[in-house]
C-alpha cells in the first residue's frame, strides 16, 4: 500500500465470477486465462504509465488467480496416501501463479482433490495483488528502481510485500488466509514467484528446465563428469533423455554440439538433463557451506520435486575408512546453524526408507558388490555439518567428544541442511558422501594425496546419484513422497 496517500482509485482488469470444475485439467485452463490475463493487463499499464503523469492516489492492480476447495464431509480418504486430501470440513484455498510451469502439478493435485471428496473445486480471481515485478518477467519490459521514475513506483504499483512472503505454512505455524480459510498449498503465489526470480539469478537458468530429480554437489569435478554423461547418454535414443542445459539456459539436444559457456558462472551453477516429462536429473553445485546449502533448496522446494540429494566429499572420521569409501547417512548431527529457528534442533530428521534403499542399490550396481561385501567401501551412520569450514584449527575436546558422543562417521558443511530443509518443506531427501580425507588420523585433504582420488572416484559416485535418482523415477510418486515428512494438519496440495 502506498505510503504518501491514501488509494482513490484502482483501476484493475476484469474480474469475473468464479467458476466450479469436477475437471482437473479444465480447471487448470482456467487458471492459466487468467493468470495471463492479469498479467497482461500489468505489463500493458506498466508499459503505458511508465513515463506519464498518474494522478495522485491512483494505483494499478491485478490479482493472482486462486483455487478453492469446500467440504462439509469428514468422510476418510485413502489412509495410505500423504497428500491429495484435506484433513476435514471447511474451506481451503490457496493463490496460484505460473500455472504454464506448475501445469502438470496442478492437473494432478487437483484432480485428486476432486477425486478424493467428489466435490468440486472453484477457479477465481483472489484478494492478492501480482507485483509488478513478477507480472513482466520475462517479457521485454524493465522495472526501473525506486526513484528512476517520475512517481515512486510503490504509489503506483504493487510491489513485492515481504511481510506477506514467507514459510508460516511449512514452518507449521498455524496459517490461515486473511478470509478465514485454510491453505491448500505449501507455498502462496508470492512465495513461489520471489523464489522464481532468485533460482533465476543463482543458477542462470530458468526455472522452466530443473528437472524431478536434484542432486547437489560441493565440486565442480561432479559437473564435468555430468556434462560427458549427459553427452553420453543424448547420443543414445532409448535413453529417455532430450536434451542438456547449462548456465546461460544452452541448451543442446545432441552429445556433439558444441556449448555456449558464459564468461562468469552464477553462484551456483546449475546443470539440467531433461526428459520430455520432466522426469530428468538437475545437478547444482552449492560450493561450500550450509548458507549456500539453504538458499539452494529454500527456492528449489517452490518447484515441488519428487526428490533431492546430496552426493559430495566429506570428512571420513573413523580410522577404517579408506579415501573414496562412501558413506550413506542414516542421521544428521546438525551443527549447521542455518536452519534453526525453522526447524529446532530438537526435532529428528529420519531417513526415507525409499530413498535408502535406492541408494543402496545404486552403490551395488555400480561397484558390482553386494551384501557383506558392500561394506569394504560404503558405511552408514550419522553424518556431521558444521558451519565452520576450519573446525580441526580449534581446540579438539569439545568437537571431537560429541562426533564420538553421536556415533558421527563422516562430516560435511551441507548434507544436514539438505535434509533438514527436505524435511521441512516435505522433499524427500537423501545422502550419499564421499570421503575425501580424514583429518583426525593425518590424512588431509592435500593436491598429492587428491589427485587419484578425484580421477577415480569422482565418475563412479555420480553415476551412482543418477543410478539412485532413476530407481526413484520407477517408484510411484505416493511411495517416494513418506507419511514421515506430513505434519498434524497438512495442506492437501504435496
Amino acid at each position: 500500500m502506498p505510503a504518501r496517500s491514501q488509494i482513490d482509485r484502482i483501476v484493475s482488469h476484469d474480474v469475473p465470477a468464479p467458476q466450479s470444475f469436477t475437471d482437473a485439467a479444465a480447471a487448470v485452463a482456467r487458471l492459466e486465462e487468467l493468470y495471463d490475463a492479469a498479467c497482461d493487463f500489468l505489463a500493458h499499464t506498466f508499459s503505458e504509465q511508465a513515463t506519464a503523469a498518474v494522478a495522485p492516489g491512483t494505483r494499478f492492480r491485478a490479482f493472482y488467480p486462486e483455487v478453492r476447495l469446500y467440504t462439509t464431509s469428514h468422510a476418510q480418504t485413502d489412509t495410505r496416501l500423504s497428500f491429495g486430501h484435506v484433513a476435514g470440513p471447511g474451506s481451503y484455498s490457496t493463490t496460484i501463479t505460473r500455472p504454464d510451469l506448475f501445469r502438470h502439478y496442478l492437473t494432478q493435485q487437483i484432480g485428486l482433490l476432486v477425486q478424493n471428496h467428489a466435490v468440486p473445486v472453484e477457479v477465481g480471481y483472489s484478494q492478492t495483488p501480482i507485483p509488478v515485478h513478477f507480472a513482466v518477467s520475462g517479457r521485454d519490459i524493465n522495472v526501473p528502481q525506486e526513484g528512476a521514475m517520475a512517481y515512486p513506483l510503490r504509489d503506483v504499483f504493487d510491489v513485492p510485500d515481504l511481510t506477506t512472503t514467507n514459510d508460516d505454512i511449512v514452518n507449521g505455524l498455524g496459517y490461515t488466509h486473511e478470509d478465514g480459510s485454510q491453505p491448500l498449498a505449501a507455498f502462496t503465489a508470492q512465495r513461489i514467484d520471489y523464489s522464481l526470480a532468485r533460482l533465476t539469478h543463482y543458477t542462470a537458468t530458468d526455472p522452466g528446465h530443473f528437472q524431478n530429480h536434484v542432486l547437489f554437489t560441493n565440486y565442480q569435478f561432479y559437473v564435468e563428469e555430468f556434462e560427458a554423461y549427459a553427452r553420453t547418454v543424448l547420443a543414445d535414443p532409448e535413453s529417455g533423455y532430450v536434451s542438456f542445459v547449462s548456465p546461460g539456459n544452452c541448451e543442446i539436444f545432441d552429445g556433439e554440439c558444441e556449448i555456449d559457456r558464459p564468461a562468469k558462472l552464477p553462484q551456483m551453477p546449475t546443470y539440467h538433463l531433461k526428459r520430455k516429462d520432466g522426469s530428468g536429473i538437475s545437478l547444482v553445485n552449492i560450493g561450500v557451506g550450509p548458507s549456500n546449502a539453504k538458499t539452494a533448496t529454500d527456492h528449489i522446494a517452490v518447484l515441488r520435486p519428487h526428490a533431492w540429494l546430496m552426493v559430495g566429499h566429506c570428512a571420513g572420521l573413523r580410522n577404517s575408512q579408506r579415501l573414496g569409501d562412501f558413506v550413506l547417512a542414516h542421521a544428521y548431527l546438525r551443527e549447521d546453524k542455518v536452519l534453526d529457528d525453522d526447524l529446532p534442533i530438537w526435532v529428528p530428521v529420519p531417513p526415507l526408507a525409499e530413498i535408502q534403499i535406492a541408494l543402496e542399490a545404486a552403490v551395488a550396481d555400480v561397484t558390482e558388490l553386494q551384501g557383506f561385501e558392500l561394506k569394504r567401501i560404503m558405511r552408514t551412520g550419522t553424518v556431521a555439518s558444521f558451519d565452520n569450514r576450519n573446525w580441526e584449527l580449534r581446540e579438539h575436546t569439545g568437537p571431537v567428544q560429541r562426533l564420538s558422543q553421536s556415533r558421527a562417521i563422516a562430516l560435511d558443511m551441507e548434507s544436514a541442511t539438505i535434509a533438514a530443509n527436505g524435511f521441512r518443506f516435505r522433499v524427500p531427501y537423501g545422502t550419499l558422501l564421499c570421503v575425501s580425507d580424514k583429518p583426525l588420523h593425518g590424512e588431509l585433504k592435500l593436491p598429492g594425496m587428491a589427485t587419484e582420488f578425484y580421477t577415480t572416484q569422482v565418475l563412479r559416485h555420480l553415476l551412482i546419484g543418477i543410478r539412485a535418482m532413476e530407481r526413484l523415477r520407477e517408484m510411484p510418486l505416493e511411495r517416494i513422497h513418506s507419511r514421515k515428512l506430513r505434519s498434524f494438519d497438512e495442506t492437501a496440495f504435496l
